[in-house]
C-alpha cells in the first residue's frame, strides 16, 4: 500500500535520538494507528507497549529482538514483528523509511 485514505495526521513529530529517528502518527477512522518515519544510519534501542509490525519501505536495516542475540538484515519491501511489552534494537545501514503499525 503506497497511500492511506481518510486519515488524520498528528503534525507534531515524534523525535528520538537527537533527531536521528523521526516519525509522524497517522490515525485511521477505525481507531487504528501507524507511524511513518525516517531512521538515519546508526543503532537504536526501542521499547514497545503494543505489538508492532515494522515495514521497511526504503533502505536497509538489521534488527534484533530482545530475546534474540542474532541480528537479521532486511531491506525495502520486507517487514518484521515485535511483541508487545518488549524491546528491540535496530541498526540502519542507510537512510531508512519505515511504516510502523500498532497491532
Amino acid at each position: 500500500m503506497n497511500t492511506f485514505e481518510q486519515v488524520s495526521i498528528d503534525i507534531k513529530a515524534n523525535i528520538y535520538f537527537e533527531g536521528n529517528v523521526t516519525s509522524r502518527t497517522v490515525l485511521f477512522l477505525d481507531g487504528t494507528k501507524k507511524t511513518l518515519g525516517v531512521i538515519l544510519p546508526g543503532e537504536y534501542h526501542f521499547n514497545t507497549a503494543a505489538p508492532e509490525l515494522m515495514q521497511i519501505t526504503q533502505g536497509t536495516v538489521e534488527y534484533r529482538l530482545d530475546e534474540d542475540d542474532n541480528w537479521t538484515k532486511i531491506k525495502a519491501g520486507e517487514e518484521f514483528n515485535v511483541p508487545g511489552n518488549s524491546a528491540f534494537d535496530i541498526r540502519a545501514l542507510s537512510v531508512t523509511d519505515y511504516c510502523c503499525s500498532f497491532l
